[in-house]
């Protein structure tokens, strides 16, 4: 089931399906998330949780034992319910379950909101820890916009640009996991040039970043605007050749390579004490028409 949203700036489409946001479309209808072409990559906004990325052999280590989880998690794969509806408002709710318990033997509910205003889509997870312990969680936006965006400027003219300058190295990826090695920043200052090239080797990855903002687009012609203010991470992805970027920011990544340690004790897991919850945000903002 899929329930939209929309106003006179902005028009969004959720699935229940992973609670995932599947069509953004601006003012004049234009599209500016990926529509999920299999021949590159079936996804549009996936949610990532309870971890982000890889995890060494696929398996996380709780208390003393391991338990298979496929990359990104499993929130993404699942049926939401639909808690809320209203013209520029939608709640999703995803409770634990035996499934979930077989992969993370915990209790949790993850409610998932979506809130238009003017010309800016705003997106909260709110993941509540009802057990008498604390437990341990990763969070990942993976919104894929349009590469290029429908406002004119070549492809290659794209740029991201950050909220601060980010000199910081990059880490390598070995067979999905964060490599020891690092790679020296493709950000000139607070610029990314974007280009096919960048993504031979796979994602950008950020475990260091000052920015909590970037803005997406073509020099002199209308942008989106990122926010991330809860999220200390940023992937950047695409399949070479493919119409979409990933501007994803995280609380977490993929395991470091030779990680043998408990879930908890994995770089960028964030605790959530018994009975407390813990919200990730987003916004995605599209720059009025006098912009350009």
């Amino acid at each position: 089931m899929t329930v939209t949203l929309s106003n006179d700036h902005l028009k969004a489409q959720i699935s229940s399906h992973g609670a995932e946001l599947v069509r953004l479309c601006d003012d004049q209808g234009r599209d500016l998330l990926w529509d999920g072409d299999p021949a590159f990559w079936t996804g549009r906004s996936p949610l990532l949780f309870p971890i982000v990325g890889r995890l060494r052999n696929d398996q996380a280590r709780i208390e003393g034992r391991a338990y298979s989880m496929k990359q990104h998690g499993f929130a993404r794969t699942l049926a939401f319910e639909i808690v809320d509806a209203a013209p520029e408002f939608c709640r999703f709710r995803l409770n634990a379950s035996d499934a979930t318990r077989e992969q993370f033997p915990f209790d949790f509910r993850f409610d998932m909101a979506y809130r238009l205003d003017g010309g800016r889509l705003t997106l909260v997870a709110s993941i509540l820890n009802p057990e008498s312990r604390s437990i341990p969680v990763s969070f990942g936006f993976h919104p894929a916009l349009r590469w290029p965006l429908p406002y004119g400027g070549e492809r290659n003219a794209h740029e991201i640009r950050f909220e601060a300058a980010e000199p910081a190295s990059l880490h390598t990826l070995s067979d999905g996991l964060i490599g020891a090695a690092l790679r020296p920043t493709p950000v000139h200052g607070d610029r990314l040039q974007l280009h096919d090239d960048l993504f031979q080797d796979g994602a950008l990855v950020w475990s260091e970043l000052a920015s909590r903002q970037v803005r997406y687009g073509v020099p002199g012609h209308r942008a989106i605007t990122i926010s991330f203010p809860d999220m200390p991470h940023l992937g950047i992805w695409t399949k070479p050749g493919a119409g979409y970027v990933c501007i994803e920011p995280w609380q977490g990544y993929a395991d470091p390579v030779g990680f043998e340690g408990e879930l908890k004790d994995k770089p960028g897991i964030v605790m959530i004490p018994a009975g407390e919850s813990r919200d990730f945000s987003m916004e995605i903002e599209v720059d009025p028409p006098s912009a350009a």
